[in-house]
């Protein structure tokens, strides 16, 4: 009657996972004779919020990531960062020079300038509609020739379109850079290439990109929430999922994976773009669910039951129970929140682990980490 999940990729957590022992002490000691043999212990009843998560692997990456180029052609007369600067939003970058383009923005004043004198004169002297109308043309074009000339001068400086490290810089003095055009060939047209420059990303703001089992990826969907483990960072990372793909991919042993963007919690000044990381996606979450841990259940003639304390004596306590959670099983009726419950002991092999000397205490739980061997990761057996 127990139920269990199966699959490496899911996983149902107890938060917070409360354990009351009435031998006493900071976790749950169970003691061993020399039979092999653990003694019993008693947990009180508790609720608890369950959630169940996907895991997701992936690496941290920088959440801007920008390729600053220059919109003009031109020569770099001046390269205002190295590899490594932090820039702030609109810093310059690189300078090229801008001779051509002032001489150009001059002449398109110029221009609109005697357009718009042709229009006055066009207008004075009476012209047809036909005149004044193809005036007023030349004017319209004329300005709007004049605001690219004036744009081509400001775009001679680039500058930083996020704040950010600078982790390349491409060009340096005297190089040419901006649009080149490509003479065509037989089979292509004439092409327009652009060189990126300098490249920005940003510090301190994270995703992690991540992929997850397409057994999985159904239960995702934007905003759900994250826990995220990196290489190399002692505490828990938050984040929320902000893009789930729809094309599948093909990991390193052949499976099908889709990519999963994650957007991390505020600023992690000790998180670097590159290092591993691991995310433990929120699918499902359930709160006050009443649970006693699974090995405390047996069943006999269909019927499930629990050995309750009361009073100091053991009754049998009949019982009817939910999903199990891990090493937990949902109590739906039978039992209310502080009842004390028996969790028998277990017997190991004598000498599987050790001489089998007596008296040995052994930590099983909260903070060893020991399963009994009965156990798996995802709970009891079946």
């Amino acid at each position: 009657m127990l139920k269990r999940l199966r699959g490496r990729r899911r996983a149902w957590l107890i938060v917070p996972l409360v354990l009351v022992v009435a031998a006493g002490g900071g976790g749950w000691l169970m003691t061993r004779d020399s039979s092999g043999a653990t003694a019993s212990t008693t947990e009180t009843v508790s609720s608890q919020t369950i959630q169940q998560t996907v895991s997701a692997d992936g690496t941290i990456a920088a959440r801007t990531t920008a390729d600053e180029s220059f919109a003009v052609s031109g020569t770099v007369t001046r390269v205002a960062v190295a590899e490594g600067d932090r820039v702030r939003k609109g810093a310059v970058l690189a300078v090229v020079d801008s001779d051509a383009l002032v001489a150009a923005r001059e002449a398109a004043e110029s221009s609109l300038e005697a357009a718009e004198s042709q229009l006055d004169d066009d207008q004075d002297a009476g012209a047809s509609d036909v005149q004044l109308a193809a005036d007023q043309a030349n004017v319209v074009s004329a300005r709007a020739t004049l605001a690219d000339a004036r744009q081509a001068v400001d775009d001679a400086t680039l500058r930083a379109t996020v704040a950010g490290t600078v982790t390349s810089v491409g060009i340096g003095k005297g190089d040419s850079v901006g649009t080149s055009t490509t003479a065509p060939t037989v089979d292509t047209s004439t092409t327009s290439t652009e060189t990126s420059a300098i490249t920005i990303v940003s510090t301190g703001s994270f995703v992690v990109d991540a992929t997850v089992a397409a057994e999985d990826v159904d239960q995702l969907k934007k905003g759900l929430q994250a826990e995220v483990s990196a290489t190399g960072v002692d505490d828990t990372i938050y984040g929320t999922v902000s893009e789930v793909g729809l094309v599948a991919q093909t990991n390193d042993s052949g499976a099908a994976v889709f990519p999963v963007t994650i957007d991390v919690t505020g600023r992690q000044e000790d998180l670097y773009a590159g290092v591993s990381a691991t995310a433990s996606i929120v699918v499902k979450q359930v709160p006050d669910v009443l649970t006693v841990p699974s090995r405390a259940l047996s069943t006999d003639d269909g019927a499930t039951y629990v050995t309750r304390v009361v009073d100091g004596d053991e009754v049998r306590t009949e019982i009817e129970i939910g999903e199990a959670y891990g090493m937990s099983t949902e109590v739906t009726s039978g039992l209310e929140e502080g009842d004390e419950v028996v969790v028998p002991g277990f017997t190991r092999p004598t000498g599987s682990d050790d001489d089998g000397g007596g008296g040995e205490q052994r930590q099983m739980f909260p903070g060893g980490g020991q399963l009994p061997p009965s156990f798996d990761e995802m709970g009891p057996p079946q």
